[in-house]
C-alpha cells in the first residue's frame, strides 16, 4: 500500500464539495489529474470510497471514515511544516489566524502595523467569524491560532490570556443612571437590556458580567454587532454592556451615550489566543500574543 498526501489531498477536497470539477479547482489541477489521483488511492486501498452518477458524488460509508482521518493526516502533516518553519525563523511564512467579531475592529488596527514592521515576512491570513466555526476550523487544521474570548474549556487546545476586558453600562444621556459613578446589576434589574444576537460568545459574557441568572434581553430586541447596540442605545431603545476595549476604540462617541463603570466585583471577559495542542508552537503563539496586549504594547 502506497498512499501519498496528494492523493489524500484530493479526496478530501472531493469529500466537502462532492463535485469533481469544484474540488479540482480547489486543488488548483485539472478535473482528470483529480480523478487520476483519487482513483490511484482507491486502488491502492482496494476499495470505493466514492460513488460517481453523471449527476452526482456520493461517499462510501468507508470514504466517510477515511475523509475524516485523511483531514487528520493533512492537517499533522501541515504541523510538521509549520513547526520546522518556527524553528528555522519563528513568525515567518503563512499564519491563519481567527478572531471574533467583537474583538477584530477593536484590537487588530492597533495591532497589525506593529507585527507587520517587526516580522515582514509574516503572511497573516485574517478570517473572521463566531466563535463555534472558528474553533471548528481550528479543530480541522483550517487555522493555526484564534483570537477570542476565554475561558473556552477543551482538552485540545491550550489557551493563553492576554489581558481582561472589563464592561461599562451605556444609556442615553438623559437616563437616570447616566450620573451615577459606578453601578451594580440591582440597579437596572428591570431595564430592557440589549444584546448581541445568539452565536456571539459576548452575550454570555455580558450577562455573566452583570450577574443576570436566565435573563436574556427584552422586548426581542438584538443587535448584529457592538455597533448597532451602541446605536439603539443612543436612540432610547434599552441599555447595553460594552467592552473596554471597544470603547476605547471610539465605539461610544455617539452624541447620546453615556458610560457608567460596572461595580469593581463585576466579571470582565477574558481575552487570549488558543491553539491546537499537537501544534507544538506555544512560544511562538505566545510572542504573537504580546502584540495584542495593551499593556505589553505600550
Amino acid at each position: 500500500m502506497s498512499l501519498s498526501l496528494r492523493q489524500l489531498r484530493y479526496f478530501v477536497a472531493l469529500a466537502e464539495t462532492l463535485h469533481f470539477g469544484k474540488a479540482a479547482t480547489r486543488c488548483f489541477v485539472t478535473q482528470s489529474t483529480l480523478s487520476a489521483g483519487i482513483k490511484e488511492l482507491e486502488e491502492s486501498l482496494g476499495a470505493r470510497l466514492a460513488e460517481r452518477t453523471k449527476r452526482r458524488v456520493v461517499l462510501t460509508p468507508l470514504g466517510q471514515e477515511v475523509a475524516v482521518r485523511a483531514r487528520a493526516l493533512l492537517r499533522d502533516a501541515e504541523e510538521i511544516k509549520a513547526l520546522t518553519a518556527s524553528y528555522r525563523q519563528p513568525l515567518s511564512g503563512a499564519l491563519r489566524f481567527g478572531v471574533i467579531p467583537t474583538i477584530a475592529p477593536y484590537l487588530l488596527p492597533r495591532a497589525l502595523p506593529d507585527i507587520r514592521a517587526a516580522h515582514p515576512d509574516l503572511d497573516l491570513i485574517l478570517i473572521e467569524d463566531q466563535t463555534e466555526r472558528l474553533l471548528q476550523s481550528l479543530r480541522e487544521g483550517r487555522l493555526d491560532v484564534v483570537l477570542m474570548a476565554l475561558p473556552w474549556p477543551s482538552d485540545e487546545f491550550t489557551s493563553f490570556t492576554l489581558f481582561a476586558d472589563p464592561f461599562q453600562l451605556a444609556c442615553p444621556k438623559d437616563h437616570r443612571l447616566a450620573k451615577c459613578k459606578q453601578v451594580c446589576s440591582d440597579d437596572f434589574a428591570d431595564e430592557p437590556l440589549l444584546l448581541l444576537a445568539d452565536g456571539h460568545c459576548l452575550r454570555e459574557h455580558a450577562l455573566n458580567a452583570c450577574s443576570f441568572k436566565g435573563r436574556r434581553g427584552q422586548r426581542g430586541m438584538e443587535g448584529t454587532s457592538l455597533l448597532t447596540l451602541a446605536q439603539m442605545v443612543a436612540g432610547g431603545l434599552g441599555i447595553t454592556l460594552l467592552p473596554q476595549m471597544a470603547i476605547d476604540a471610539g465605539l461610544a462617541r455617539l452624541s447620546n451615550l453615556a458610560l457608567v463603570p460596572l461595580e469593581p466585583n463585576s466579571n470582565a471577559r477574558d481575552i487570549g489566543l488558543l491553539w491546537r495542542k499537537t501544534s507544538g508552537r506555544d512560544e511562538e503563539f505566545k510572542q504573537l500574543g504580546a502584540f495584542f496586549d495593551p499593556v505589553s504594547a505600550t
